[in-house]
């Protein structure tokens, strides 16, 4: 039972709690962009570029920036190390 909680975080090179703090973080900025995209659609003047920032940013953390441990290798950074069952 305990692989449930800990293995996708350590395929991130994360614990559990860290991987909670991440995805968390993750949750409150997509949340903060779907505000901005609903505001922008009622009012086209406000937020033009936040939803679209947002995005890049919350990309740029996960993708690009994110060290990924596949079984046959050891930790290596970008997305050519993404293995197939950790690209969730």
């Amino acid at each position: 039972m305990k692989t449930l909680f800990t293995d996708h975080p350590n395929s991130v090179n994360e614990t559990y709690g860290e991987h909670m703090a991440m995805s968390a973080s993750f949750g409150f900025a997509m949340l903060c962009g779907a505000f901005a995209a609903m505001v922008h659609a009622v009012f086209p003047f406000l937020f033009e570029r936040t939803g679209s920032a947002i995005i890049t940013r919350l990309h740029d953390r996960m993708v690009t920036n994110r060290i990924r441990v596949s079984p046959q290798s050891s930790p290596q950074a970008g997305p050519s190390a993404v293995h197939p069952a950790a690209a969730e």
